[in-house]
């Protein structure tokens, strides 16, 4: 094995960067699984998608030109996590009412546990076995996604509709869009996912140009996504007890991560190789905390802005935002680090996103402190959600009915 630096080399490949990209446009078709599963139900759905993505990594290792790469790697297995994801997350949020952020964090810890783990993974892959090796037992892992789906159980809930959606517009969800609430978290979402992506594709190369070795780069790294791990589940426990609402979490933690950013970007240049860059290690933890505190919040809103009914197709439009983040945040900070030398101007536009979209979610209801506390209500039913303004559907607790809403000025 080479220096740690080697591992980041492979991705200034102008082949491998088009498949990531190509890869992340067709995870924008993720309202296409959230469609698919309000039909015919996730579990099918999602195992059909693991099915693609393993046969995508399978095809990849027989690969004896970048056009075999691309459909392999882009088309097949970007299809089948399209498939995959929305559905099992979605589904996921109308299994709990009472502890749901905090089963979205449990789900989304595998994020930050693979950052830490798939890198020294796949080299010891690629060292035993070839490129096309890796691939094979990728394919093999991948498919595990099939029986998981499997386990998926069907749930009908009171709110759910009466039947399949009539036309392809209303299976996509698109709808949601015509309510406030859901339209402001779009618009803070897809802005704050401008930002989000970049630490995990230039957190490393920015720690190197800011003069640590290629050991301090990876400790760098290990720091940001065991601090990413840790919050998602901290910060779904917190979220669960219901101390403070969900908005306003979700705009304090988005706005957090983006001085997170900030922080990373702003870090001087430390002295010699052998340092082990504490400031950068600092910022980076912070930003790692910040990032996994923010990301169960975005789905844990979700059932509170549109019904249990909607969670699932919400959850699809809310992924293909992130993603059309994606597709723009990492190529814009690659362009403003050739063009200025280094990462400082990259992480501070991308940071910038990020404090846009929090500041957006402040438009959301009971983001902002009331002028008078309303006495806290009991747990509502998953039904109707914590933050509609007039539930479509409406349960009352045993306790008899109480109101769900802050008072406002």
């Amino acid at each position: 094995m080479g220096s740690p630096t080697d591992c980041y080399a492979p991705w200034a490949s102008p082949s491998l960067t088009s498949r990531s990209i190509l890869t992340e446009a067709l995870r924008t078709l993720r309202p296409v699984g959230s469609a698919l599963s309000t039909r015919w139900g996730a579990r099918p759905v999602v195992m059909v998608g693991g099915v693609l993505t393993s046969l995508g990594f399978v095809f990849s290792a027989f690969a004896r030109s970048l056009l075999h790469l691309y459909l392999g790697l882009g088309v097949l297995a970007g299809s089948g996590w399209a498939l995959v994801f929305a559905p099992a997350l979605g589904t996921l949020s109308r299994y709990f009412s009472r502890r749901r952020v905090l089963a979205v964090g449990l789900a989304l810890t595998g994020n930050g546990a693979s950052s830490l783990l798939l890198a020294p993974a796949l080299q010891l892959l690629l060292d035993n076995f070839g490129w096309r090796g890796a691939l094979l037992l990728l394919g093999a892992i991948t498919l595990h996604l099939t029986p998981c789906g499997a386990l998926l159980r069907p749930l009908a809930l009171p709110g759910d509709p009466l039947g399949p959606p009539r036309s392809p517009l209303a299976a996509l969800g698109l709808g949601l869009f015509t309510r406030r609430a859901f339209l402001v978290f779009a618009l803070g979402t897809a802005l704050v996912g401008g930002g989000y992506f970049v630490p995990y594709v230039h957190l490393a190369p920015h720690a190197l140009d800011r003069g640590l070795g290629g050991y301090g780069a990876v400790l760098v790294v290990a720091v940001a996504a065991v601090g990413d791990a840790g919050a998602r589940l901290l910060c779904g426990w917190l979220a669960d007890q219901g101390w403070v609402p969900l908005p306003r979490l979700l705009a304090m933690f988005g706005a957090l991560t983006g001085l997170g950013l900030l922080a990373v970007g702003l870090v001087p240049v430390v002295g010699n190789e052998e340092s082990w860059g504490g400031p950068l290690l600092a910022a980076a933890g912070a930003y790692g905390l910040s990032a996994g505190s923010y990301a169960p919040l975005v789905f844990g809103v979700l059932p509170g802005l549109v019904g249990v009914g909607g969670v699932v197709q919400a959850t699809g439009l809310v992924m293909m935002l992130m993603s059309l983040g994606g597709l723009l945040g990492p190529p814009l900070s690659g362009f403003l680090r050739d063009e200025t030398g280094d990462f400082t101007a990259s992480f501070l536009v991308c940071s910038s996103f990020i404090l846009s979209g929090s500041f957006i979610y402040m438009g959301l209801p009971s983001a902002l402190p009331s002028c008078r506390p309303a006495s806290r209500p009991g747990t509502p039913p998953p039904e109707r959600g914590e933050l509609l303004p007039n539930p479509q559907v409406t349960l009352l607790p045993p306790g008899g009915p109480h109101s769900t809403l802050d008072s406002t000025c």
